[in-house]
C-alpha cells in the first residue's frame, strides 16, 4: 500500500498507472512523456479548468472521472474555475458568474475526486508576472492562430472578440502558473493545447504533457456534442429520477447501432463506477442478463440481443444512482 495526500491506495506498476489514465481516451500526448513524469515524480500535477457557466452536465463528469483516475495514479488535483475565462468567452455577467462559482464547486467535491484544490482563475490571473507572461505569448502568437485555436470553444468564431482570441493565450498560461505537469480536458481544447506544446518554452516553462477524453453526443443527434447551451439535449447532474427517464426514453438509440449518446453515457460514466450492469427483463424477452465489461454490452447491442429499451431502462437506473449524491447539493 501506498498513500496519496494521507489516503491509502493499491500500490500500482507503472504498466497498470498508464493503463488507467489512457482508459477511455482519445489520446495522451504523448504516452512516452507521461511514462517518464510518472518514473521521476511522486505526485505530478494534473488539472483541468471549467468555465462556471450553464449546468453541469454528463459531459463535464467524463473530465471528472478521468481526474479521480489519474489521482488514484498519484497525481495530485487541481480543478481550475476559470471565472475570468467564462467572462472573456462571453458565458454570463460578472455576477452570474460568481454565484456558479460557488454551486459548480459543491458539485465537484462531490464527483468522486477525494482531495481536488479548487482554484479560481482571478485568484491568480490578475498577478504582475501572469500578466508579463501573457504578453510574450501574445508576441508570439498570432490573430488567425489564436482564433483557429477557439474554433471549438467559442460559440460563434466568425464574430469572435479579441477577448476570445486572448482566451487561449490564457490557458497556456495557466499551465505554467498552476505548476501543471499534465493538462487534462475534452478533445475539444486539442488545438489550444497543441499551441501550448510550441509557445510554453516563451516564458520558461516545460512542454507540458496532456489527456485528451472524448465528448459524449448531444442526446438527440450522433455527431453533435452535448452542451450547456442547450438543456433539451444533455443530462444535468441536478436532474431528477423522473427527468432522466424522460430524457433517456426520448434520446435517440437504433437498435443494433452503438453510435449513440446512451452507449457513449454506458462507457464514460457508468462502466468506471460499477463491476457489472446487470439489465432486468421479462423471462420472454430473454431474462435478466449481466454484462461484465462495455465491450460486453456493446458487442450483444449490435447483434440485436439487447433491445434499446432494456438499454434505456437500465442505465436510467444507474445513472439515478450515480447522481443521487450530486443532487444533494442542491437541495442545501
Amino acid at each position: 500500500m501506498n498513500r496519496i495526500h494521507g489516503k491509502k491506495v493499491v500500490e500500482m506498476d507503472l504498466m497498470q498507472k498508464i493503463q488507467l489514465i489512457e482508459e477511455n481516451t482519445v489520446e495522451l500526448i504523448t504516452q512516452e512523456e507521461i511514462l517518464e513524469l510518472l518514473k521521476e515524480k511522486k505526485h505530478p500535477i494534473t488539472y483541468c479548468g471549467y468555465e462556471p457557466s450553464g449546468e453541469v452536465h454528463l459531459g463535464h463528469m467524463v473530465t471528472a472521472i478521468k481526474l479521480s483516475q489519474m489521482e488514484k495514479t498519484g497525481f495530485k488535483v487541481k480543478i481550475l474555475l476559470a471565472d475570468w475565462h467564462a467572462f472573456l468567452n462571453k458565458k454570463g455577467t460578472e455576477e452570474e458568474i460568481i454565484e456558479n462559482v460557488k454551486l459548480w464547486k459543491k458539485v465537484f467535491s462531490k464527483l468522486g475526486i477525494k482531495e481536488p484544490e479548487f482554484i479560481l482563475g482571478s485568484s491568480f490571473q490578475k498577478n504582475q508576472d501572469y500578466i508579463e507572461d501573457l504578453f510574450v505569448l501574445s508576441l508570439n502568437t498570432t490573430i488567425n492562430r489564436g482564433l483557429r485555436a477557439m474554433q471549438e470553444v467559442a460559440r460563434d468564431i466568425d464574430n469572435a472578440t479579441v477577448s476570445q482570441s486572448i482566451y487561449p493565450l490564457m490557458q497556456i498560461n495557466d499551465i505554467k502558473h498552476l505548476k501543471i505537469d499534465v493538462a487534462q480536458s475534452g478533445v475539444e481544447q486539442r488545438k489550444i493545447h497543441m499551441l501550448a506544446r510550441e509557445i510554453l518554452g516563451k516564458i520558461n516553462y516545460k512542454k507540458s504533457c496532456f489527456v485528451h477524453t472524448p465528448l459524449i453526443d448531444s442526446m438527440q443527434k450522433p455527431g453533435t456534442k452535448m452542451s450547456s447551451s442547450d438543456s433539451t439535449n444533455l443530462i444535468s447532474v441536478r436532474d431528477t429520477e423522473t427527468e432522466i427517464k424522460k430524457k433517456i426514453n426520448k434520446a435517440y438509440c437504433i437498435e443494433g447501432d452503438s453510435n449513440n449518446a446512451l452507449m457513449q453515457i454506458m462507457k464514460l460514466i457508468v462502466f468506471p463506477k460499477i463491476k457489472f450492469l446487470e439489465v432486468k427483463r421479462p423471462e420472454k424477452f430473454g431474462g435478466n442478463i449481466q454484462f461484465n465489461s462495455f465491450a460486453e454490452l456493446e458487442k450483444a447491442f449490435n447483434e440485436k440481443k439487447l433491445h434499446p429499451m432494456d438499454l434505456k431502462n437500465s442505465l436510467a437506473k444507474e445513472l439515478d444512482g450515480i447522481l443521487d449524491p450530486v443532487r444533494k447539493v442542491f437541495k442545501g
